[in-house]
């Protein structure tokens, strides 16, 4: 009896062993069934970290994909790496690029699949964008959207108001008229921001696109280039000249640092050591989280000589661009993703930690005022980009543009060293401008 129980015990504990074998088989055979995302970007640390949250949220909440991370130290990185792996079986279904202010060509590349095209058989459903179809940011001529607008920003001017206080300004905010802002900048200088009174990372942003846009002028010919009927062109005239002479004496006058890159002006603008930085929106959740940073947020300078009333920047950033060449599963699967992402919870979730602008109407409405409670005038600067946008600000449209805008930051460099006259530096740009857009 006694070898006949065990023997008994024996057989029991192997059924029991294998129905354990086969259920760990099983769940890892579902596992593996799950369909992979992978997604490339090139997000700042900060906005690296919000992003991988929420991706680890999509994964935790379903089995059916997987989305897995690629971070790059920027696009130029991405683009490289894309055209390398376009014709390879790991590259990515999702990928951050900028638009390069000619969605048609980005959309047109053969390992490009346009978001309206993926859309048309997989449906984000009771999505509103909130960017207006006016803006001609990651839309096609026809306007139809042709990435997914996640990583969309505007340029603002961010201040520090504790160096207001300390300089005894009141208000402690600073003005938006350019000549203003400067006599600002002195006392700031003269009062405990010596160092520091201004700088910024986006010089052909802030000096160049959008001093036109924001003043209410034409960036380039041609409706900023929207008219297809012959190339545009760029005229720098007075209004530019007299900006960039005055950036040049701000410079040679210490109000301001030049421009400093690789997160050089925001770490500074972080810890406290500058007054006033000009940025881009999208660094706003990294100084929110940022240690004893007293900060808000305004709009942009302008001249009043020029327009009564400042307009829109251009909306700028990188979207995430689907890639052609996949598998119906896989175009399936990056779709619920994206439909996951524009949930208004995690719509809204990424626009308050990052400053990004909303992805959807739904986003920007879940938000509520105590958000906006001590960030200055964001919430009006946000607000405004759900409206179409003036003429001069819905978008341009110019041939080359990556070349182009590496060619002006190198002219801008020049001329805010001291080496080249305002007037010089900004009809040479012009003139290279014209031969680029020809290439």
């Amino acid at each position: 009896m006694k070898l006949h129980w065990l023997y008994g015990a024996l057989f029991s504990g192997r059924k029991l062993a294998w129905a354990s074998a086969g259920a760990m088989l099983l769940t890892s055979m579902a596992a593996s069934a799950a369909t992979e995302v992978r997604v490339w970007h090139s997000l700042s640390p900060y906005n690296k970290e919000v992003f991988e949250s929420l991706v680890k949220d999509f994964n935790r909440d379903q089995k059916e994909v997987t989305v897995k991370l690629k971070a790059f130290g920027s696009e130029e990185e991405i683009e490289a790496a894309l055209d390398a792996a376009k014709k390879r079986d790991d590259r990515p279904q999702l990928v951050q690029l900028d638009d390069d202010r000619a969605p048609d060509e980005v959309a047109g590349r053969s390992y490009i699949q346009p978001l309206h095209a993926l859309l048309a058989k997989y449906p984000i459903k009771d999505a509103k964008w909130f960017l207006s179809e006016q803006n001609t940011f990651a839309r096609d001529s026809k306007g139809r959207l042709v990435a997914f607008p996640y990583m969309v920003d505007v340029p603002v001017m961010f201040y520090n108001i504790d160096a207001f206080k300390k300089a005894d300004l009141k208000p402690t905010v600073p003005q938006r008229a350019w000549n203003g802002l400067q006599d600002q900048l002195v006392t700031l200088a003269n009062n405990g921001s010596r160092n520091c009174p201004l700088t910024s990372d986006q010089p052909v942003s802030i000096n160049l696109e959008n001093l036109a846009a924001v003043n209410n002028q034409l960036y380039a010919s041609n409706d900023n280039g929207l008219k297809a009927k012959s190339k545009p062109a760029f005229s720098f005239d007075s209004m530019y000249i007299r900006h960039l002479s005055l950036m040049i004496s701000w410079v040679r006058s210490e109000l301001m640092v030049k421009p400093e890159f690789d997160s050089v002006a925001t770490k500074r603008f972080a810890g406290r050591e500058c007054a006033v930085l000009l940025s881009t929106s999208g660094n706003l959740g990294y100084f929110k989280n940022s240690k004893k940073l007293d900060f808000a947020i305004s709009g942009l300078p302008y001249y009043p000589q020029v327009t009564q009333k400042p307009g829109n920047p251009f909306v700028g950033g990188s979207a995430l661009w689907v890639t052609a060449g996949q598998s119906k599963d896989s175009d399936a699967a990056s779709a619920q993703f994206l439909a996951w992402l524009a949930q208004p919870k995690r719509a809204a979730e990424w626009y308050q930690n990052t400053g990004f602008l909303p992805l959807t109407e739904q986003a920007f409405a879940q938000t509520d005022n105590g958000y906006y409670k001590d960030l200055g005038d964001w919430k009006q600067l946000v607000a405004a980009n759900a409206k179409n946008p003036g003429a001069n600000s819905r978008g341009f449209r110019i041939d080359n543009y990556p070349q182009i805008r590496a060619m002006f930051h190198a002219t801008l460099e020049k001329a805010l060293s001291g080496n080249q006259p305002a007037p010089t530096a900004l009809n040479t740009a012009a003139v290279e401008a014209g031969k680029l857009m020809r290439k």
